[in-house]
């Protein structure tokens, strides 16, 4: 359990997500065969799972799995990287504005120049 207060919250992670597609939950009940006064009930479990890179909601909210967007809609012109091993990545958007954007070093991009972008 995630606290000793909450019970029915479970928090597992951080896991592989290739080789964990799914995840199961056994879920142990008493039988009611062996003893009548066995009373259920029912209450919400929440799960939440972190696979490595950045927390998995349930909600499907953002977090910080996609650390960088677009800072502006358009089409990428031009990617280029410096010494350091940042990337600049030039979005032109249909009116003809130029936005440079900034990638730190060690971070992998997800578009390739021509790619048509949305802004974050």
């Amino acid at each position: 359990p995630y606290s000793t207060e909450f019970d029915n919250i479970l928090v597992v992670g951080p896991i592989a997500g290739k080789t964990h597609q799914e995840l199961i939950f056994p879920v142990v009940s008493p039988d009611p065969e062996k003893s009548s006064d066995v009373k259920y009930l029912s209450y919400p479990f929440y799960a939440g799972g972190n696979r490595g890179r950045g927390q998995v909601y349930p909600t499907g909210e953002k977090s910080n799995v996609n650390v960088f967007g677009a800072t502006q809609a358009g089409q990428v012109t031009e990617i280029s990287t410096s010494e350091k091993g940042e990337s600049n990545v030039v979005i032109i958007n249909s009116d003809g504005t130029k936005t440079s954007q900034i990638v730190p070093a060690g971070l992998s991009l997800v578009v390739k120049q021509g790619d048509v972008v949305k802004a974050e």
